[in-house]
């Protein structure tokens, strides 16, 4: 047999290793998001050895995108977030403001563009979902009022990051990106060919989601095969983010999202995340290594600074402002620290916005190279993070002059989630 199959030897290897990184990152108490980084690295470019086809990893990846953005869709629930929608929604929109000031403010002075340090403060100010959710699952404080918070609060980021994606390519050539098809419109025309795309898309969704597709999973979910159905699920992620991306010229990950988005809606929503699981976790891990297939790691000794410049925003600078914000909301000290901590890494929407960044020819290729660099550290970092929480909660609430500066009345010492 001959042994050019770079799809099976990409996809063999890409699961294998992420698999051998994966159990050692879980070993070391380090979530496995970590390992599955380390493998792309490891079969990159960039390093010695064995280097994986970078094509065929970048449209797995893309079917990464596609079902990652699907399974956040299939979970986002306007339920959850109206619940905690007076701290989630002013604290998230500040807290990415404020990210997002910080980032482009540093990217300008290393001589980027408006557009590529724009990108680049975006991606700093959004978290993980994916890392949060299985970080609280560990601690066993997914349930818990803080635990909705934090939740809440990402899922505001994760929809904020959502219409930034579908914004991006409409005004890249604004930010500075070279034109694909001269002359461009301008601002207010490519604005209102924008809006006129999201109703069209936004009416097909309706149509599909209300009226065809709960049809047809009925007739599936009829015939009692466990394959059909899943099969039908992914079908859906995937030909709807085809759709999305060919007739109304949106992305891919926002296809995909609005279809999870449908599926929810269903009173198959929890079948189908269920089933469909698997699927999206392999195709995921896919994801992650081809993120970290771009990372070159010499840059961590070529830009030392840099990198330490991003980790601080991530870990110090977000956390800060968070906590300022929550207590600013009058909630209690240990919710500011749950979130702060919550906050103090990036992720999946980060790699998205990089990619597309660096795609669109606004943010270098260092500058993508340094975003991975921060979510690796920062992930890595996070679960020592969450650790702090209680003994700094201790040691502010021994020293009462200290703890006065963040004390709240009595009677709000609950957190409220209406």
């Amino acid at each position: 047999m001959p042994l050019e199959i770079p799809l099976i030897t990409t996809i063999a290897t890409a699961l294998g290793l992420a698999l051998v990184m994966g159990f050692l990152a879980a070993r070391l108490k380090l979530p496995t998001i970590v390992g599955y980084l380390f493998a792309g690295i490891l079969i990159g470019p960039f390093t010695p050895g064995f280097v994986a086809n970078g094509e065929i990893a970048r449209e797995l990846a893309e079917i990464g995108v596609m079902l990652l953005m699907f399974g956040v869709g299939l979970h986002f629930s306007f339920q959850d977030l109206l619940a905690v929608r007076k701290i989630a929604v002013p604290g998230a929109l500040v807290q990415i403001a404020v990210a997002s000031l910080l980032g482009t403010i540093i990217g300008l002075m290393w001589g980027w563009g408006w557009g590529g340090s724009l990108i680049f403060g975006v991606a700093l100010s959004v978290a993980s979902t994916v890392v949060l959710v299985r970080t609280l699952e560990s601690r066993h404080d997914l349930d818990s009022s803080n635990g909705r918070i934090a939740v809440g609060w990402l899922v505001v980021e994760d929809l904020a990051m959502v219409i930034v994606l579908l914004l991006l390519p409409a005004f890249a050539s604004f930010l500075g990106s070279p034109p694909l098809d001269p002359p461009a419109h301008t601002l207010f025309v490519t604005l209102i060919l924008s809006i006129c795309r999201i109703t069209a898309f936004l009416l097909f969704m309706l149509l599909i989601g209300r009226r065809i597709f709960p049809f047809l999973l009925w007739h599936v979910a009829r015939t009692g095969s466990h394959e059909l159905f899943t099969l039908c699920i992914a079908a859906a992620a995937v030909s709807v983010a085809f759709v999305a991306a060919k007739l109304f010229g949106m992305s891919f990950a926002l296809g995909a999202f609005f279809a999870g988005m449908m599926l929810q809606e269903s009173k198959f929503s929890e079948r189908a995340a269920e089933e469909s699981l698997p699927l999206r976790e392999a195709f995921t891990v896919l994801f992650f290594v081809a993120m970290g297939m771009l990372f070159d790691p010499t840059i961590l000794l070529t830009c030392p600074l840099q990198v330490l410049a991003i980790v601080s925003i991530i870990i110090i600078g977000k956390s800060v402002a968070a906590s300022i914000l929550v207590l600013a909301l009058h909630y209690p000290l240990s919710t500011a620290l749950t979130v702060s901590a919550s906050l103090a890494q990036i992720g999946e929407f980060s790699f998205i916005l990089a990619e597309m960044g660096t795609r669109l020819g606004l943010l270098p290729t260092e500058g993508q190279s340094l975003i991975i660099a921060g979510a690796l550290i920062s992930i890595t970092l996070n679960p020592l993070v969450f650790k702090v929480i209680t003994p700094a909660q201790r040691w502010l609430e021994s020293h009462p002059q200290i703890a006065e500066r963040f004390s709240i009345p009595q009677e709000e010492k609950t957190t409220p989630l209406d």
